[in-house]
């Protein structure tokens, strides 16, 4: 059984170490032959910085870390004649609180190169210029330079709150990676990763020859596992995991997919985040992985300068397909944000006329608990969320037996741990369900269904079991006089939502639960 590369990035180690490698070397060698100029954008935690590992390897012609892959014929006419290669992460440093700060870690990575070939080149102040100068060296002494560029965006996103800082860095940025144009005959291959792609315009400006590769359907799986490789290639540990959690195959195949597949990047190809898959695998445990992995502090920053509360508003929602270009990072949409930071995905991609139509939504089970941790956490900064959530799970399995009110004096209680501040100035039904819907997912990682469309309508909330359907109604009064007719108006809607599923063999609850706003509490 292979180890598995929980947090390993490196292409050489991995493979040096025999650890558990999915060969993308078909893809990356067919970018490679397609092209000299690219840029990738995915979310966090999704191999984007072992994909530059893996391409430093094959330039230089390490062909004993190539033995079995796709891509070894190539690399061993490579190691004939292998190319200088220049890597660059700017994930390296935690942050960045200046362009001066930048430009002298920038210099002491290019540093880096001419002690490790053994050059002798005068550096100067800038990094721009060392790096045109490094690039004329190496081709001199080697031949076409290759140069690797991980988390290009990472200065701009971390100052996404004080956007004048954001600027002099994409102005740094600009300045230094146009360098590659004005290098261009020296160069073999350039590669850009990041998270986001609402930096890329503004700070590869003059780069036109940049392919971006990042929603085109022949690179949508050169990162992340596709199901067949997921079944090709953790045999071992399948077998591990059924035995573990008394599942069959099928039944395990079939949880996983629920909880860690469903990222799309062309509206086609599905793909599992690989770092929730290793941690799967190797704890055996259906949590978290991503989440707790951390959170991008540019998408908290966002949402509460932006004011967004309502998480589920932006499912199921048609974009265009440009809609994640967005020239400047203070223009971008919550929708490009959530699609950037892995929060949501592509659920469909159609052509209607001469435009081109996307559907988006959260990937899988584990990107929603995801999103509603991080409100509950970071936006709503509800304290010891997770007990919340457990006392919301008994209370609604007491539903069962005639017992509602647990479940109110859950979220009264979660209500009253919200700072006055914090509430919006502008509260309706709207806000207070999808609060509700978070700490059911963030909380007690309960599966529902929210806005279900039936026959008599569009329920609020729709939760459902093997035994039974729980459907809920919310409605919103000013103050405890317009209770008794938001009540009565909740009642008449969710018993015609009910009417649905009545053949369905299973217990029907239904529940309305009327938000008094001057109160900030919801009753029966």
């Amino acid at each position: 059984m292979q180890k598995l590369p929980i947090g390993i990035q490196t292409f050489e180690k991995i493979r040096k170490e025999n650890y558990l490698y999915i060969d993308k070397t078909k893809q990356i060698l067919q970018m490679i032959e397609n092209g000299e100029c690219y840029f990738l954008s995915r979310p966090r935690r999704f191999g984007k910085s072992l994909t530059i590992s893996t391409l430093e390897a094959m330039f230089k012609g390490q062909i004993e870390l190539f033995n079995g892959l796709y891509a070894e014929n190539w690399v061993k006419e490579q190691d004939k004649n292998p190319n200088p290669v220049i890597t660059l992460d700017m994930g390296l440093l935690k942050s960045y609180n200046n362009s001066e700060q930048l430009n002298y870690y920038l210099i002491n990575q290019l540093n880096n190169y001419l002690y490790l070939n053994d050059l002798k080149l005068t550096l100067d102040e800038n990094a721009d210029i060392t790096l045109y100068n490094l690039i004329i060296k190496l081709y001199k002494e080697f031949g076409s330079v290759v140069v690797l560029i991980d988390e290009y965006d990472k200065p701009i996103t971390d100052n996404i709150n004080d956007l004048e800082k954001a600027e002099e860095m994409r102005k740094y940025l600009r300045s230094f990676y146009i360098v590659l144009k004005s290098c261009s005959k020296y160069l073999k291959f350039v590669m850009l990763t990041g998270v986001s792609k609402f930096s890329k315009a503004g700070v590869f400006s003059g780069l036109n020859n940049l392919q971006d590769i990042s929603m085109k359907e022949e690179y949508s799986d050169i990162v992340g596992y596709t199901q067949q490789e997921l079944e090709d290639n953790f045999g071992d540990w399948f077998e591990k995991a059924t035995q573990k959690l008394s599942l069959t195959k099928e039944e395990l195949l079939q949880k996983i997919k629920r909880h860690y597949d469903g990222f799309s990047f062309d509206g086609k190809t599905r793909v599992y985040n690989p770092f929730s898959i290793l941690n799967f695998f190797n704890d055996q445990k259906f949590n978290n992985y991503w989440y707790n992995s951390g959170t991008p502090s540019f998408l908290v920053d966002y949402f509460k300068q932006h004011q967004i509360n309502d998480i589920d508003k932006l499912r199921h929602i048609k974009v265009t397909s440009d809609f994640a270009d967005e020239q400047e990072i203070e223009k971008a949409t919550p929708e490009s944000f959530l699609f950037q930071a892995g929060y949501l995905t592509i659920e469909k991609w159609e052509s209607i006329g001469d435009s081109e139509i996307l559907t988006i939504d959260y990937p899988n089970e584990e990107v929603k608990k995801s999103i509603s941790r991080l409100f509950l956490k970071d936006i709503y900064k509800i304290d010891r969320y997770i007990p919340l959530g457990d006392n919301l799970w008994k209370a609604i399995k007491a539903l069962n037996e005639g017992n509602i009110e647990n479940i109110v004096e859950m979220f009264n209680n979660a209500l009253g741990k919200i700072p006055y501040n914090d509430f919006p100035k502008n509260q309706n039904e709207y806000w207070y369900r999808s609060l509700f819907v978070m700490l059911l997912r963030g909380g007690a990682g309960v599966t529902s269904f929210q806005e279900s469309y039936t026959s008599e309508g569009r329920s609020d909330l729709i939760i459902p079991f093997d035994d039974k359907i729980i459907i809920i109604e919310f409605k919103f009064a000013k103050s405890s006089k317009g209770v008794p007719k938001a009540r009565a108006e909740g009642e008449e809607q969710v018993k015609q939502y009910a009417k649905t599923y009545e053949n369905e063999g299973k217990k029907i609850i239904t529940v309305v639960l009327v938000a008094d706003n001057r109160k900030r509490k919801v009753v029966l």
